[in-house]
């Protein structure tokens, strides 16, 4: 009995797809705070403002975490190809390996795939963060911070509300005054700085946004935020008039990375039942994790109305 082989090594195909997994460009780890995680969900009772500097006095004054507290359970993820056994033996070997490599980048980018839903959804009703209110809000409220807003607007000409290059820098520089702000739970100011700021924006906007973050000259005037910031684009921003200033150098960022299994890949592949049964073999990948939001803090909003 002849025994053919199809020449599709898994342990080959591992080597290919990690490979791929690992060189694909993501953004996750700038924008999310890693979170290793090990049982089913994780309690978040620390969000909330570590007490500042005080003068010894009488001796030291603890102070708990705040009651602001919210649970996030880790979630489980796959993705599947299906090839049949005709097309290994019409010598197709080649474009599966392609599509084992766009697989590797499927699954690569997915964690920048749920953030933009984060972003999209932010303002949301059931989209909150840990005090309460939807992640994209002006009634943020803790402690004695008063009321606080990540949710701006800014008017602009264009009936498409497609923002100049003028009019988006207006709206950094907006953005980036009301984040300096933001009060902590004591009704202090945060250690806000200018640091690692991140322009998070739809495709459409994405050149007028890297022109008014990195041009030194707009409109015969000095630009005085150049090189405030970087600029990204996510394709799955669907909003063309909605983009995102975060602040990725703090302890926790504006989202976090609740990581409970690494991506896996597996097959079913030669002298499996699938193979016998149906001339089909399966190559797949699974994960187990959550993103979920962090500091609203980190975060703002601006449409373009």
């Amino acid at each position: 009995m002849a025994v053919v082989s199809t020449g599709l090594n898994v342990k080959g195909l591992r080597s290919e797809f990690f490979d791929r997994f690992e060189n694909t460009t993501t953004y996750y780890q700038d924008l999310a705070t890693r979170i290793a995680s090990s049982s089913d969900a994780e309690t978040y009772r620390w969000l909330g403002t570590v007490p500042r500097m005080r003068e010894w006095g009488t001796g030291r004054l603890a102070q708990g975490l705040r009651t602001e507290s919210y649970s996030v359970e880790n979630l489980k993820y796959e993705a599947t190809i299906e090839v049949d056994r005709d097309e290994i033996a019409d010598d197709q070997t080649g474009q599966i390996r392609v599509r084992v490599g766009e697989l590797a980048q499927r699954a690569a980018t997915h964690k920048d795939y749920l953030i933009a839903q984060l972003l999209v959804n932010g303002a949301s009703v059931g989209c909150q963060s840990y005090d309460g209110a939807s992640f994209f809000s002006d009634g943020h409220a803790s402690g004695a911070s008063g009321a606080q807003n990540n949710d701006l607007t800014y008017d602009v000409e264009a009936e498409d509300d497609q923002p100049t290059t003028e009019e988006f820098k207006g709206s950094l520089r907006q953005s980036i005054a009301a984040m300096l702000g933001f009060k902590d739970d004591q009704g202090e100011p945060l250690p806000m700085t200018m640091t690692q700021l991140v322009c998070v924006v739809p495709p459409t906007m994405l050149f007028t946004a890297m022109e008014a973050v990195n041009a030194t000259v707009i409109n015969q005037t000095t630009n005085v935020l150049a090189g405030a910031a970087r600029v990204i684009a996510l394709p799955w921003l669907s909003a063309a008039n909605v983009w995102y200033l975060l602040k990725t150098d703090g302890v926790v960022r504006p989202f976090i990375f609740q990581d409970r299994e690494p991506v896996e890949f597996g097959a079913l592949a030669e002298n499996s039942e699938e193979l016998f049964k149906r001339e089909k073999l399966l190559f797949g990948v699974r994960a187990r994790y959550c993103m979920t939001y962090g500091y609203w803090q980190f975060a703002v909003r601006t449409s373009f109305a």
